[in-house]
């Protein structure tokens, strides 16, 4: 016969025992991180416009005939010589917009093109003939404006609008071991920078 206090400890520690067993082991912490998932971001595309400077109103502004933009728009003026080819140089002759704002003649769109533009083409080739025979291996060693603009008020040359003028500024060519200059007869300004309008003389 098993006695009460022995009886007691036998059935405590079965019970422990049955717990330990039908209870199982305790689940395992989930450690595993979740990184919400955020929208698409949408990223607008980029957009690049040109302003012509022509449409844009004038400016007082006195060009100076020196600096990044104006000597890359005289090398390209020099490129096209070189070439012969004036279409490489339209960007450096004055707006026609800005052609238009500043001229009160009768249809200065037809002027700029008919007149102005047909004689740069024709100057740009005798000034390629200047280079001489071995024109494509002229090299462009620079440009010097004189320091004798004027602003020319509205009234004058027949415009309605103003504009610095100089004239006479010079374009320095090597080539065959000479030191060729080719005139630009004249320069008028747009919004403080320097655009060709006669390369040779008025016509």
């Amino acid at each position: 016969m098993i006695r009460r206090p022995v009886l007691v400890s036998l059935l405590l520690a079965l019970a422990l025992a049955v717990a330990a067993c039908g209870g199982g082991s305790p689940a395992a912490e989930d450690t595993t991180t979740t990184t919400p998932t955020l929208p698409p971001t949408t990223v607008a595309p980029t957009t690049t416009t040109t302003v012509d400077p022509g449409t844009l109103p004038q400016t007082d502004e006195k060009p100076a005939g020196s600096g990044a933009t104006f000597d890359a728009r005289m090398k390209l003026l020099a490129d096209a010589i070189i070439a012969n080819d004036p279409d490489l140089a339209l960007t450096t002759f004055f707006p026609l917009a800005a052609y238009k704002q500043i001229k009160a003649i009768n249809d200065p769109a037809s002027d700029w093109q008919g007149r102005l533009v047909g004689a740069f083409r024709t100057d740009v080739a005798k000034a390629n003939a200047q280079l001489g025979p071995n024109a494509r291996a002229a090299k462009f060693l620079g440009v010097r404006v004189p320091d004798t603009a004027v602003w020319v008020t509205p009234g004058q040359e027949y415009n309605k609008g103003p504009y610095w003028r100089v004239f006479k500024s010079q374009m320095d060519f090597s080539v065959d071991g000479r030191t060729v200059s080719v005139p630009i007869e004249s320069m008028i300004s747009w919004r403080g920078q320097w655009y060709v309008v006669h390369l040779g003389a008025f016509r």
